[in-house]
């Protein structure tokens, strides 16, 4: 398969999977507590424009520093172990910035985003690397 149509469907995969494991989190599971944690500052509605263009340039991130060097090794534990160190580090970059920069900033926000950037990652990074394996395997000629 050429590698730019790999690529493509490896971002293809993992959006798609950070989309849905990212909006489920943030609008059903842990809805409330971001609520409690961030008071007036958290928007009435969302910037979709906004979070549009984070996940559409965070997803190439993870595809460029996880699921490309996982496809290369053939190697799944190299997609989570990548995907989880670039959320610890990518979400730890934004919380804990907050954390010494906003008046008020909850520790418990910044130490359970950290933690949910790395699971999202690396799952994510994971989710991309087997679903373009798959997809690869059905139809190599593409």
């Amino acid at each position: 398969m050429e590698s730019s149509t790999l690529y493509v469907k490896a971002y293809a995969v993992t959006l798609a999977a950070f989309l849905v494991i990212d909006l489920f989190w943030l609008g059903v599971v842990a809805r409330r507590f971001y609520a409690s944690q961030l008071g007036s500052l958290m928007r009435a509605r969302i910037n979709w424009a906004a979070a549009g263009g984070f996940y559409l340039a965070y997803v190439a991130g993870i595809v460029f520093f996880a699921v490309a060097p996982a496809l290369a090794a053939d190697s799944w534990a190299t997609a989570a172990i990548n995907g989880a160190l670039l959320g610890l580090l990518a979400y730890g970059t934004y919380d804990m910035t907050n954390l010494a920069t906003i008046k008020g900033w909850p520790l418990a926000m910044s130490l359970v985003d950290m933690a949910w950037g790395a699971v999202l990652t690396g799952a994510c990074a994971m989710i991309g690397y087997v679903g373009t394996g798959l997809l690869a395997a059905s139809n190599p000629a593409s």
